[in-house]
C-alpha cells in the first residue's frame, strides 16, 4: 500500500468541554495519513485513480470549523470515519488531532490524540 499525509493542517475553532474553551476558542492542527494503493494514478497520472489530499483537506476543515465538540477525540474520529467513506480503496486512516495550549495546570505545548481506522 501507498500513503497520502497531509501535515499539520491548522485551524482556529471552539470546542473543547469548558464554556471558557468554548467561548475563546483555540488553534487545532490535524495530520491525516491515508493508506491505498495508487500505483495506477503514478503509472498513469490520473487523480480519479487516488484520493485527491484536497478532499482530505477539506473534511477535516468542516468537522473542525463546523462541528462544536467537547473532546478532540470526536475530531478525529469524525474525521477518520469521513475520510474513509470517501473511497472503498482505503485501507486505514490515521488521524492526528492536536490541541495547542490545553486548559491544564502546567506548561504544555499541546495535548494530542491519534485515532486510526482500518478497513474491516
Amino acid at each position: 500500500m501507498h500513503k497520502i499525509r497531509l501535515i499539520n493542517s491548522v485551524f482556529f475553532a471552539h470546542h473543547g468541554v469548558t464554556a471558557a474553551e468554548q467561548h475563546m476558542g483555540g488553534r487545532y492542527e490535524v495530520d491525516v495519513e491515508v493508506s491505498l494503493d495508487f500505483e495506477t494514478a503514478a503509472q498513469e497520472d490520473n487523480l480519479d485513480q487516488t484520493l485527491c489530499y484536497q478532499t482530505i483537506y477539506h473534511i477535516a476543515e468542516k468537522v473542525v470549523k463546523d462541528q462544536k465538540v467537547g473532546l478532540i477525540e470526536r475530531i478525529a474520529y469524525l474525521i477518520a470515519n469521513q475520510v474513509m467513506d470517501t473511497s472503498v480503496k482505503i485501507e486505514f486512516v490515521e488521524v492526528t488531532v492536536r490541541k495547542r495550549n490545553p486548559p491544564i495546570k502546567g506548561i504544555v505545548a499541546f495535548a494530542e490524540v491519534v485515532y486510526r481506522k482500518e478497513r474491516n
